[in-house]
């Protein structure tokens, strides 16, 4: 069946999935290192591409492909690479598209192992960078370089909540030879499309909305040129960085109940933003869905909704922020995000602490904010216990 015509959420639980043999109706966990060939010149002919088939887990697996076509057709884009992590596809892509003399411009409020992983070891291979606030897209055109040759985005940003005008970008980039890469992490493919955007590349943290449960770790690349995918699957295969088939069993899971989990956690987010913006000891919500988000409107246009990650900030600054986490009795003190749980956490010292003062401050990162991922429990409950953690402070 062509699952590409099909609705969102047909497709969560529809696309990818091959018809088993024995008639499972879930794609089974293929435990294996290895597999079999029928005699030798099946063996060669695979290794030479000439024939499909299985050859090695690293190299390929039917419950990890089965994951990969259904991210890349939820997308829209050609096919999927998934990883052990999602740093995992982040390295991927760094080392298939970016090589020495090579020039990045990205996101400044970027997650933190994604600029330090540039800044601290790219660089030594001589990779330049620069990191500018990409929500201006001035800011980009102003950033680039005769050797440009990607544009890495974050949009929302991580934790800054700054949204990128995605489309414009990638004209821009592509006028310039660039290409242009999307973690769509925060949003997920239920809300927002990069590569209906103009985008090459999307990335995503399976770890996060995409599986859901706060039980797995993984990511994934998703490509709209195939010989782009391609590249992307061999520097992955090289790397070794691939998903284990009992990650991609869990991912696959997860992501079939997307839609109704994000749908409820937007909703207590959205509540829970307007109570923090009326609050008397709060100095400052972002949250993409009010209407005090400066790229407000454009979130209308490029997303479908507005997500559930609030990052704000009390009026007592770092302290208060500290207090507050300290505090808080239902949600969980964690790193991580997009779980059924809702977790807070302090980026300036802890998902973000390996980014100077300066350079968080310049994406947007205060010392005092505080970032929020609303989770599914009931609305009056996180509430309560936001307003008891608040008055403690």
């Amino acid at each position: 069946m062509d699952t590409r015509k099909l609705g969102f959420d047909t497709k969560l639980i529809h696309a990818g999935v091959p018809k088993d043999a024995l008639g499972s109706a879930v794609t089974p966990i293929y435990q294996t290192s290895t597999f079999a060939f029928d005699n030798a010149q099946t063996g060669a002919d695979r290794f030479a591409g000439r024939a499909d088939g299985y050859i090695y887990t690293r190299i390929g697996n039917p419950t990890i492909r089965a994951l990969e076509r259904n991210i890349a057709e939820l997308e829209n884009g050609h096919d999927g690479v998934a990883t052990a992590s999602g740093m995992g596809a982040v390295s991927v892509v760094y080392v298939a598209l970016l090589s020495q003399g090579a020039h990045l411009v990205s996101t400044a409020s970027v997650y933190g192992p994604s600029r330090g992983l540039i800044e601290k070891h790219f660089s030594r291979f001589g990779v330049e960078y620069s990191y500018v606030d990409t929500s201006d897209v001035s800011n980009v055109r102003s950033a680039f370089r005769p050797n440009t040759k990607m544009v890495y985005l974050e949009s929302p940003s991580n934790p800054a909540m700054l949204v990128t005008d995605i489309r414009a970008v990638s004209e821009l980039a592509h006028r310039q030879g660039a290409l242009v890469v999307v973690d769509n992490t925060f949003a997920s493919p239920y809300l927002q499309k990069p590569l209906d955007l103009g985008a090459d590349v999307v990335l995503h943290s399976v770890t996060k909305f995409i599986n859901g449960h706060a039980d797995v770790v993984g990511g994934i690349l998703v490509a709209k040129d195939p010989e782009l995918a391609r590249s992307l699957r061999a520097t992955m295969v090289i790397l070794g960085v691939n998903m284990d088939p009992h990650q991609a069993y869990l991912v696959s899971r997860g992501v079939k109940t997307l839609a109704l989990r994000v749908d409820r956690a937007q909703q207590n987010a959205m509540t829970i933003a307007r109570w923090l913006e009326a609050h008397p000891k709060v100095a400052w919500v972002r949250y993409v869905g009010l209407e005090s988000h400066p790229q407000h409107e454009l979130v209308k246009r490029q997303m479908s909704g507005f997500g559930s990650m609030i990052s704000f900030e009390l009026k007592g600054g770092y302290e208060s922020g500290r207090n507050l986490m300290d505090s808080v009795r239902l949600a969980t003190l964690a790193v991580s995000l997009g779980g059924v749980e809702t977790l807070i956490e302090h980026p300036a010292s802890m998902t973000h602490a390996g980014m100077s003062q300066a350079d968080r401050l310049e994406g947007g990162i205060t010392d005092g904010l505080v970032r929020y991922s609303v989770g599914i429990e009931d609305v009056a409950d996180l509430i309560a216990d936001l307003e008891q953690a608040i008055a403690s402070v």
